[in-house]
């Protein structure tokens, strides 16, 4: 039994140092080959470096691939598209300044990523499109007037992009679009379009004003004319049928005035004393020589004595209405009418009355 023992020992220690040469072998396999692995993630490509032979010229795409450790180093580049804003602050052909923005989105070209990779490195967007970018913006809005620049945005927008693409093609550089996105003047360039905009409005303000003054003009004279006309008429009626013209617009006007005096809220005032026509006529009446008593004379008291009463009696019956309760607008709007009635009967009274003189 105490043999058995160191044997046994002796067999594990056996057993262990085998384990320790494998594992040591699998560690420094294994680590070889992981140094000869790389990976390629998408959207990249891998530029190999060779200490013997420099940079090679084909790229190597997606995946896991191998290179020889120690000698081939593999560089990532991005061939996605990214964006990047170039601003310019620049001056036009009638020497206004402008400040231009200008939004790209770019990659690079993957047949000449070698080429890129060995001149411009992995950062060739920072050192390439600001100085071509600037450049190109600088020529192309010397050629227009501050005026163009906004009337011709479109033509001046292909401009750039044409003339970009041109020129980031010689550094492998792809452009897949060219857009302004600001363009801003100076102040004093503001400050002088808003004055011609106030120009162009106060002018357009005086034009208006002058036609309206024209259009004004000739309504007065068309107003004149047609007054001038109406006038002419009207004498020539004067001339032609007497005074009926001239007192029938005087029972029209009389009219008008009692309804609206019949219709109104405030207190109207009508002359005390009976008919005020009447009266009139009672004096015309006086100032003529008696005329020789017979029918006619009698006919004329009873017609002016009714003509008399006939107010008086209209007078009393409003006034009844509005001390026994009615409202004064029912009183006067009653007044009036007895009264209009009063002065149109008198009229055509006396009409019959100088008939029978004549």
């Amino acid at each position: 039994m105490a043999g058995a023992a160191p044997e046994g020992a002796a067999a594990l220690v056996g057993v262990l140092n085998k384990v320790m040469k494998y594992a040591v072998g699998l560690g420094v396999g294994a680590s070889i080959i992981q140094t000869a692995l790389f990976n390629v993630d998408g959207g990249e490509r891998a530029v190999i470096f060779d200490r013997f032979r420099g940079v090679l010229p084909e790229t190597v795409g997606e995946g896991t691939h191998f290179r020889i450790p120690l000698i081939q180093d593999p560089y990532i580049m991005d061939i996605r598209t990214r964006a990047k804003t170039i601003s310019s602050v620049t001056g036009t052909k009638d020497l206004q300044m402008v400040n231009m923005s200008v939004r790209t989105l770019s990659k690079p070209d993957e047949d000449r990523l070698a080429w890129i990779y060995q001149n411009l490195g992995v950062d060739w967007e920072d050192r390439v499109l600001p100085s071509i970018g600037n450049e190109v913006v600088k020529s192309t809005v010397a050629q227009y007037n501050a005026e163009q620049l906004l009337t011709q945005r479109e033509k001046v927008s292909r401009q750039v992009r044409d003339n970009l693409h041109q020129r980031a093609q010689d550094f492998g550089i792809v452009l897949e679009d060219v857009a302004i996105t600001h363009l801003s003047f100076g102040t004093e360039f503001t400050k002088a379009v808003e004055m011609k905009q106030v120009a162009e409005q106060d002018a357009e303000r005086a034009k208006f004003v002058v036609m309206k003054a024209e259009q004004e003009r000739n309504a007065a004279v068309i107003r004149a004319e047609g007054e001038s006309e109406a006038a002419r008429l009207i004498s020539e009626a004067t001339k032609k049928y007497g005074a009926g013209l001239i007192e029938l617009r005087r029972i029209e006007a009389a009219r008008d005035v009692a309804d609206t005096l019949s219709k109104g809220r405030n207190i109207s005032y009508l002359p005390s004393g009976g008919n005020m026509l009447l009266g009139v006529q009672w004096a015309a009446h006086a100032a003529r020589p008696a005329a020789a008593p017979g029918p006619t004379s009698t006919w004329q008291a009873m017609l002016c004595a009714w003509l008399s009463v006939w107010p008086v009696l209209q007078g009393g019956g409003c006034f009844s209405l509005a001390t026994s309760g009615g409202s004064c607008s029912m009183a006067r709007r009653c007044w009036a009418q007895a009264a209009v009635f009063g002065w149109w009967v008198e009229l055509r009274v006396w009409d019959v009355y100088l008939s029978l003189q004549v």
